[in-house]
């Protein structure tokens, strides 16, 4: 069984006050993005893959050297459902029987939280963080045709529907995301 990592990457970010998209923003040397890029591609799944849609992310994704897909969810103003949605096509496409979904806007969730959502046989699976749910979320590929096409809610929905089939892993690392100039002079 093959499982891809998905980096959703698309929103527009409109919380942010700052100068630059949040996703650009700067912690310690390196953008929101390519901190969270990094853990992702150093959980050693089958693939990674970053959807794309409101902001330019072309020369950060150039600097991971190649070794990801890029989707552009053309319909990203919807919410991230449909980049869910994006990401569950094409791992279809791509034979992959599960994926792996996260946060760009999460910097500081860890390979190895990637890893061990990953390694559940849950067909679905969340990260928690003490006891917590959070991201990233396993999408086993039979419940891909579940996942909505819109709205603010992508995989949530799911856990909400299905609670029977949610299996919780316990992830160390901060699920605690980047969505205001606050929440970055606070990691900053």
């Amino acid at each position: 069984m093959t499982t891809a990592g998905v980096l959703l990457a698309a929103g527009a970010g409109t919380r942010f006050a700052g100068s630059e998209h949040k996703l650009l923003a700067v912690i310690e040397g390196r953008s929101v993005v390519s901190r969270s890029l990094d853990a992702l591609c150093d959980a050693g799944l089958d693939a990674v893959v970053v959807v794309t849609g409101a902001v330019d992310l072309s020369e950060v994704l150039a600097e991971a050297g190649g070794v990801i897909a890029v989707i552009a969810n053309e319909h990203w103003e919807t919410g991230i459902a449909s980049s869910v949605h994006c990401a569950a096509r094409w791992a279809r496409d791509a034979g992959h029987e599960a994926v792996v979904v996260g946060l760009a806007d999460q910097p500081f969730v860890t390979s190895a939280a990637w890893r061990a959502v990953g390694a559940s046989e849950g067909r679905i699976a969340v990260a928690t963080y003490g006891g917590r749910r959070g991201n990233p979320v396993r999408l086993a590929r039979e419940v891909w045709p579940l996942v909505p096409r819109d709205g603010d809610e992508g995989a949530r929905t799911l856990i909400r529907r299905f609670p029977e089939i949610v299996v919780p892993v316990a992830c160390e690392g901060l699920p605690d995301d980047i969505d205001t100039v606050e929440d970055l002079r606070r990691w900053s």
